[in-house]
């Protein structure tokens, strides 16, 4: 029988809540769909490792991971209020996107039946998939701070587009577009202010673009793209966007199909070298934390995605259906969906509905 080696990293905040739901969910569809087994390789790094150590995760962490021979990384959300940001960000989820040339960043958003978008008549309108430039661009990490505390004080931080990073996510987007049977990818871009990297991204978009024919391609800038998410949402198909404007715009879609709760997310190695890591991307929520009401959708759609990518097609199917007919049912619903579920409820009911059976209320 297959084995998936899981490198499980908990996180902060609610994430040792919902990661174990999706342990136990995977487990479920591998019991329900047969064929693979999963073996789990826990790694407890985060804001209580940073408070003891000093540091997020060990200096041979990634190491660490490959030695394990991971196939996959699930994440739990990343931050606490007691680090700052940067901090958290830096010492753990940029690194291992980085070493692990994790350059995709995939994220669908889509309204799904029985969930109402803050969009008046959005329902069944709403299905953008986002590939996000994930290595580089803004979040490359270029730049400094000279004279700190002076009046002379400076700060530079420096966007970094290589031909190599930017092609090769923009050429991902119309394959994607392709295998998955979309017809537009839409560019975002701010070239009439960013006269260098932007209308470089621009360049190479339409190079690409030209070589995939049978898909429709357009450019749209940021700012106006935006406003579209919110007005339009039904004129979008795949977008395709850099570091920056992917994180902005890649919440912007999670907020109109209903709940951060439901925004799943790929970092994804294709050549697959190095393992990929799912996240769900609604950050660690310190203001619920604790309390068993986090809604564990997202990594659970995450887990779905991670399954896609290790070839077990026909568990991922099953996991998205499960969660579609709990989420179309409307009998479970944590508070963001403005409910009164637990995240234990949630989880059990869409491991009930992977066995074919009701999604009760208890």
């Amino acid at each position: 029988m297959k084995r998936h080696i899981l490198a499980v990293i908990p996180g902060d905040g609610i994430g040792p809540e919902i990661v174990p739901e999706a342990i136990g969910t995977l487990r479920t569809v591998a019991e329900r769909c047969g064929g693979f087994q999963i073996d789990v390789r826990q790694f407890d790094w985060g804001t209580q490792h940073y408070l003891t150590t000093g540091a997020m995760m060990p200096a041979d962490g990634l190491d660490q991971i490959l030695a394990a021979k991971a196939d996959a990384i699930l994440l739990g959300p990343v931050g606490d209020p007691r680090v700052p940001d940067h901090v958290t960000l830096w010492g753990l989820l940029l690194p291992l996107r980085q070493r692990f040339q994790q350059y995709i960043n995939l994220r669908p958003a889509r309204l799904l039946a029985g969930v109402l978008s803050p969009l008046v008549g959005a329902e069944g309108r709403i299905d953008i998939v986002c590939v996000r430039e994930n290595t580089e661009g803004e979040y490359a990490g270029a730049g400094g701070r000279v004279h700190r505390g002076t009046a002379e004080e400076v700060a530079i931080q420096s966007s970094v587009y290589t031909r190599t990073g930017t092609e090769r996510v923009i050429r991902f987007a119309f394959e994607y577009a392709r295998a998955h049977g979309r017809a537009k990818v839409t560019s975002a871009t701010k070239s009439n202010a960013m006269q260098h990297g932007m209308v470089f991204w621009d360049d190479v978009f339409a190079e690409v673009a030209a070589k995939f024919p049978d898909i429709t391609s357009e450019r749209q800038l940021v700012d106006s793209l935006a406003a579209r998410i919110v007005a339009k949402p039904h004129t979008l198909d795949v977008v395709v966007a850099s570091n920056l404007f992917g994180d902005i715009l890649t919440d912007i879609c999670a907020a109109v199909t209903g709940s951060m709760g439901l925004a799943p997310s790929a970092n994804l190695n294709p050549e697959r070298q190095y393992p990929s890591l799912f996240q769900g991307v609604h950050g660690s929520a310190p203001d619920i934390a604790g309390q068993g009401i986090a809604n564990p959708i997202a990594i659970l759609w995450s887990t779905a995605l991670m399954l896609e990518h290790l070839g077990e097609e026909e568990s991922a199917g099953a996991l998205m259906r499960a969660i579609e007919r709990v989420l179309a049912e409307g009998r479970i619903r944590t508070p963001d969906l403005g409910g009164t579920s637990t995240t234990r409820e949630m989880g059990e009911a869409i491991r009930r509905a992977v066995s074919g059976r009701r999604a009760e209320r208890y």
